[in-house]
């Protein structure tokens, strides 16, 4: 198995697997549940990724990200250090900070694969208070006596992680054998972290539009570009999620359409605009025509965050009011109260249905979902519509970005969708 430089990468593209948490090859994969038991745990935890995504929203100071260690849905593993030590990092593309636990550990929590120990790596570099990439990020600060870049970071979940911010090499394997080596990445060292994270997690990989996220890591290397395409989550397949770099995620050919990403002030979310949702021949705009220009959250541009790790996708209560009347007007089947008591329409069917194919109209994309995108199973006999009413951030889930081929070009500022079986991609 070769190695090679992110420079020749970078003029190729590469590819790694996204792995699902839900997945037989998660190490949080619970094989005593049905399917569908799955998929609750998935649901409940869009609910604790909606208060997280909140506290970001609403925040008046400086980005801290609110890291709930259960609300991200997908893992990458890659390596880090010289000798390589493996990690299995929460996919997030709603933060920035790259970083993992450390020994020696005044306090870690129990984690799967081995904690990564500094003093044994030749390419670990601690970051001092003045250099460029520890001012970059706004959760770093200045040990002064040692003049030694440090972050520490408190989480609203009684969640913590603190400890040293440094650099060292990535290493990621592709798909194709070849293993992808960066250099000099700022991440973070962490020496104290607890809370409620899971053995699988091994910590944090931020793909954010922040400066010390991985893909603006890569530079001029990863071109500003990553896509991914996710299997579904019920699929038999063995395939998994991809996630691609350079020029492997450049989103091209019949059927791609593209929206703009708003990026705001202080932030790392990627914001797109949702204009309306059509079901058949009715559409609902986003906005009541006689809102106000003025009013509260009545901005038309960057209304919705488009989010890796909720899996519901969530909607100010009146387009989810009037969505779930057509929606309603439109299946003739019997309607049963949730099994699970989260989401709001479920019918009583033992059997997959068609549905009504749901068109979201972001600003210059329109993008058709179908069933597997709408729908989700609760229990043996109950269906559910995977939407649910937010009173202030809406987000567009991953359930609704299935089977699709999405692309993030950070240069151009787009996000591009192209329809795609994704167990075959």
């Amino acid at each position: 198995m070769s190695i090679f430089p992110m420079t020749e990468a970078g003029t190729r593209g590469f590819t790694i697997d996204l792995i699902y948490r839900e997945s037989p090859e998660s190490p949080s994969y619970d094989s005593t549940l049905m399917p569908w038991q799955h998929s609750v745990n998935a649901l409940r935890r869009s609910f604790n990724r909606l208060s997280h995504l909140r506290r970001i929203e609403y925040s008046t100071q400086s980005p801290v990200v609110d890291i709930i260690s259960d609300s991200g849905e997908f893992f990458v593993k890659f390596s880090i250090g010289t000798p390589q030590v493996p990690i299995l990092a929460t996919f997030d593309t709603s933060s920035d900070l790259i970083w993992t636990q450390c020994l020696p550990c005044l306090k870690c929590f129990k984690q799967n694969y081995p904690i990564f120990t500094p003093s044994h790596s030749s390419t670990y570099r601690q970051l001092d208070c003045n250099s460029v990439l520890c001012k970059a990020y706004p959760g770093a600060t200045c040990d002064k006596a040692s003049k030694r870049c440090i972050y520490s970071e408190s989480y609203a979940d009684g969640s913590f992680s603190s400890g040293d911010f440094v650099t060292e090499t990535i290493t990621l394997g592709s798909t194709n054998g070849e293993k992808i080596s960066i250099p000099n990445v700022a991440i973070g060292c962490g020496r104290k972290n607890g809370g409620t994270f899971s053995a699988g997690d091994s910590g944090i990989a931020g793909f954010g539009s922040g400066k010390v996220s991985l893909i603006s890591q890569l530079g001029s290397s990863g071109q500003g570009k990553f896509s991914y395409c996710l299997v579904s989550f019920l699929s038999e397949t063995s395939n998994s999620s991809r996630l691609h770099f350079g020029n492997d995620a450049v989103v091209f050919g019949r059927g791609v359409v593209s929206t703009p990403i708003v990026l705001k002030p202080k932030q790392t979310l990627y914001y797109l605009t949702l204009e309306g949702i059509g079901v058949g021949n009715e559409r609902f705009d986003f906005y009541d025509p006689s809102t106000p220009p003025n009013a509260p959250n009545a901005s038309r541009e960057g209304n919705i965050i488009i989010d890796s790790g909720t899996t519901l996708t969530f909607l100010p209560s009146n387009l989810y009011n009037n969505l779930e009347k057509a929606m309603v007007s439109s299946i003739k089947l019997r309607r049963i109260k949730d099994p699970q008591g989260v989401l709001n329409l479920c019918y009583y069917s033992p059997k997959d249905i068609q549905v009504p194919i749901i068109t979201v109209h972001f600003k210059g994309a329109d993008v058709k979902l179908n069933t597997i995108n709408t729908f989700v199973r609760t229990s043996e006999n109950a269906l559910c519509f995977a939407f649910a009413p937010a009173k202030d951030i809406p987000i567009y889930g991953n359930l609704a970005q299935v089977n699709f081929l999405i692309g993030y070009d950070l240069n151009k500022k787009t996000v591009s969708f192209k329809a795609t079986d994704c167990s075959k991609s």
